[in-house]
């Protein structure tokens, strides 16, 4: 007689299919729930001049994403959970319950920051999980600890608050890390990491089941911080957790790869480039890098003329191209020529933008200048002396 779920079903690839499908379940269930309380309940985003939506929209998709990747991953014990994914859900419930917090009262930046760091040093200190090892980039190998404390932690936070900047539109965060969370997760199934990847794939169907309601016109719904807080910060842990684990075995031929750090940025490389640039470009100007604008990619491809699922289908599917591409490059060229790869790339996302910059200006003044036009056959003497 079965006792348990995992003597009903040993296989542990069809457990792991299993979780994703109930994960996926959960928030396509749970969503329309959640639609109707916030109607109810007037938990609405409204609004403002730099939005790009003109309706009050609920703000609480992240909820349904935390229920689905937890439940999805509690049916069963893989046995290989070890002290990483512990310190994962406590860090993932002190955001979650900031970012409900935050979706319903705006939280000071100074209290989101302390969190942030506070969650992120639970998992680099508390479970010794940091990046150690720059793999021969610049000629930089290992790092002494204090300093890869501190850089990884940096790189928590600085992830977390990217996948936060990117959710402007209908599609992005969610799309990027549907993207990344279920390309680590793979990685982690074919090389027997049975938690991760079942993390990773529960939280990567979450987002698919999200998506659904987040790109409809009557169901809408946006992830607030509450869903990407902690996409970001459980996303970054399977980044620096696939980085760590091919610093371990970074000459095993088949089961890792020494330009891992560089194929886990490209993964992310929209939320990375989108900070840099925008930080850039506000610091460059005189403005604080937290100051709120429309001077973000995805903003730009909406102000041209994009609709907001094409800007995401065309930012996602460039990651997963680039990523394509640099796994392939890693067998022809070493990390270092990889990372001037990534500089070239960054340089033209920048001109990139620049130049959809300047053409919305131009846009805006063509439309200005339209609205002063008189309409054909109107004669302005005529109706100011119709005498």
């Amino acid at each position: 007689m079965f006792k348990t779920f995992e003597a009903l079903i040993p296989d542990q690839n069809l457990q792991i299919f299993i979780s994703a499908s109930v994960a996926i379940a959960i928030v396509l269930r749970s969503i329309p729930i959640i639609i109707n309380i916030c109607n109810l309940k007037s938990l609405m985003a409204n609004p403002v001049k730099r939005s790009s939506h003109s309706n009050p929209t609920p703000t609480f998709g992240g909820v349904a994403i935390f229920a689905g990747t937890l439940i999805g991953y509690m049916i069963w014990n893989f046995g290989d959970e070890g002290v990483v994914i512990h310190k994962l859900w406590a860090g993932t419930i002190i955001l979650f319950f900031l970012g409900i917090k935050d979706d319903l009262y705006a939280l000071s930046p100074t209290k989101k920051l302390i969190s942030q760091v506070i969650a992120s040093s639970l998992v680099v200190i508390g479970s010794d999980l940091r990046i150690s090892d720059f793999f021969g980039i610049f000629g930089i190998g290992e790092i002494p600890y204090l300093l890869s404390v501190v850089f990884t932690i940096f790189m928590f936070v600085a992830l977390i608050n990217a996948f936060n900047l990117i959710d402007g539109i209908d599609g992005l965060a969610g799309g990027i890390g549907m993207i990344a969370t279920g390309g680590f997760g793979l990685w982690f199934l074919l090389n027997e990491h049975w938690s991760l990847a079942c993390i990773g794939l529960c939280l990567s169907a979450s987002l698919a089941g999200f998506l659904r309601y987040n790109f409809s016109q009557n169901n809408k719904i946006f992830m607030g911080d509450t869903g990407s807080l902690i996409v970001g910060y459980i996303t970054t842990i399977l980044a620096v957790k696939f980085v760590h684990l091919n610093t371990t075995y970074a000459f095993a031929p088949h089961t890792s790869f020494v330009s891992a750090p560089i194929i886990a940025v490209v993964m992310l490389i929209v939320p990375i480039f989108d900070t840099l640039r925008v930080f850039s470009i506000r610091i460059l100007r005189g403005k604080s890098p937290f100051k709120a604008d429309r001077i973000h990619l995805h903003h730009l491809m909406i102000d041209n003329g994009m609709s907001h699922f094409w800007a995401s289908f065309t930012l996602s599917a460039s990651t997963v191209f680039l990523t394509v591409i640099t796994y392939a490059g890693r067998l022809y060229f070493t990390n270092t020529q990889l990372c001037f790869f990534i500089i070239f790339l960054f340089i033209a996302y920048v001109v990139l933008g620049n130049l959809l910059e300047v053409r919305r200006l131009e846009l805006v003044k063509a439309n200005a200048r339209a609205e002063q036009t008189p309409p054909s056959g109107f004669s302005l003497e005529k109706s100011i002396n119709p005498n």
